[in-house]
């Protein structure tokens, strides 16, 4: 998740994975480098009131007035232990969104795939609070970590887009409750199949989508996807054409997986969390079975 974003309200992302066979890894463990969760059933459970919330009865979000990043997660588990950290790589991840690669000074800075930093930029007042799309494989083997920020007039989003440069310094510390949470590879969970939606206005609007489809060669049958475009006025390029849609995510498209045994995952802004979570009601998904990831 990225923390202080927007976007269109067809921009998302919707998730099936079959939980029978217990669906358990998440993308950023697979390629050291997203920002998509795909939790085990064991593992959802331990995030509905963190980084992912279900549905509630009447299946809606209510739109509160916007809070700053430390009092919206006041409430939230945060570690003791606060790393200086430098930028050792910059990338643009798409047309609004940069990718941060950022060096950790202290060893003792861990953390686990869905939770957050709080970033602390000197000379700026305002706290950002940005999701880690990077692995914690990749912290332990190199003390790298990366996040994926869009651009937005938020302070700290808006000086990692106008200010930050190789070698600036900022201070993480990790936060995010994630109780009951477990590796899935310590527990030794067999892969289930996961269905990903991603939609966006436009293909160059598709973060990972390289990453994505190497995953889909990687893993063919277990790990499939389907692009949809909304926006797109230029020519879809060749490796692409084949998993890209026209128009929004549907009924039509999601109502094909619904069972028993299916969890959803939902996540985007909160038009398209709100329209996609009546959309699964409507065609019978329980409640129980929904969750979705925050978007501020």
């Amino acid at each position: 998740m990225f923390h202080h974003r927007a976007g269109d309200s067809a921009d998302g992302l919707v998730v099936m994975a079959h939980a029978t066979v217990c669906v358990g890894f998440t993308l950023s463990q697979l390629l050291r480098g997203a920002s998509r969760i795909f939790p085990t059933r064991s593992a959802s459970l331990g995030l509905r009131h963190s980084a992912f919330c279900y549905c509630t009865a009447n299946g809606t979000i209510k739109s509160k007035r916007k809070m700053d990043h430390l009092e919206r997660t006041a409430n939230n588990f945060r570690q003791e232990v606060i790393s200086q950290a430098k930028v050792c790589g910059i990338t643009n991840e798409s047309e609004t969104v940069k990718r941060l690669r950022l060096a950790i000074a202290n060893k003792e800075f861990t953390f686990k795939a869905g939770q957050w930093v709080d970033f602390f930029i000197p000379g700026v007042s305002v706290v950002g609070g940005f999701s880690i799309c990077s692995s914690p494989g990749l912290l332990e083997r190199e003390r790298i970590l990366e996040l994926a920020v869009k651009h937005t007039a938020h302070p700290p989003a808006h000086w990692i887009h106008t200010e930050c440069t190789l070698d600036s310094e900022v201070a993480l510390r990790v936060g995010a409750d994630l109780h009951g949470y477990q590796e899935g590879k310590e527990n030794g969970y067999k892969m289930g199949t996961v269905k990903l939606y991603y939609s966006a206005k436009k293909t160059s609007e598709l973060l990972f989508k390289k990453n994505i489809l190497s995953l889909m060669n990687a893993f063919p049958g277990k790990i499939t996807c389907r692009f949809h475009v909304t926006q797109q006025s230029s020519q879809i390029c060749k490796e692409l054409q084949p998993h890209v849609t026209e128009g929004r995510i549907s009924e039509k498209d999601l109502e094909k997986h619904v069972s028993k045994d299916t969890l959803w995952y939902i996540c985007g802004p909160p038009p398209m969390i709100e329209s996609i979570s009546k959309l699964l009601s409507d065609i019978g998904v329980p409640r129980n079975c929904v969750f979705f990831e925050k978007w501020w």
